[in-house]
């Protein structure tokens, strides 16, 4: 049986646990975010006037997995859409749960705070992740367009 997951909103002194965790989300999507932004990232995860916020699953106290979650407005619905931006597990405990307790996590803030909707966007090859997904949530068939600017 493996050890109770334990997840909760980050803390300022988290900055060195979570910090590898997010440099291996960037690892697997092999992308490398500037210094910068994710210094600017954590900074609004701390910041109670933002609506973006982070969580930490830990397993016999080591910080395994984290997720990332950004309220915002719709022109569809009165309670706000909780945009899940980034979820994490570490290599070798995927599988295993801890994705599907950070989702429920950010569920239960969401509808907790009125929001009406949780969505999130994941790589086409990630299928691994999207068994998961295809269990607990429903695909929308929308197709993401994109135009970068920076």
């Amino acid at each position: 049986m493996s050890a109770e997951i334990v997840i909760r909103p980050v803390a300022r002194e988290d900055h060195e646990i979570w910090m590898p965790l997010w440099r291996g989300y960037q690892r697997f999507y092999k992308t490398d975010i500037p210094d910068e932004t994710s210094a600017v990232t954590w900074r609004r995860f701390l910041d109670p006037d933002e609506p973006m916020f982070a969580a930490l699953a830990f397993q016999e106290g080591r910080a395994v997995g984290m997720v990332h979650y950004i309220f915002h407005r719709s022109c569809w619905t009165v309670g706000d859409y909780v945009y899940l931006q980034d979820l994490y597990v570490e290599e070798g405990l995927r599988g295993g749960g801890i994705g599907r307790q950070l989702i429920e996590f950010v569920y239960q803030d969401a509808k907790s705070k009125g929001a009406s909707r949780v969505h999130w966007l994941t790589h086409e090859t990630n299928t691994d992740a999207m068994k998961l997904y295809d269990r607990i949530a429903s695909k929308s068939g929308f197709i993401q367009y994109r135009q970068l600017f920076a």
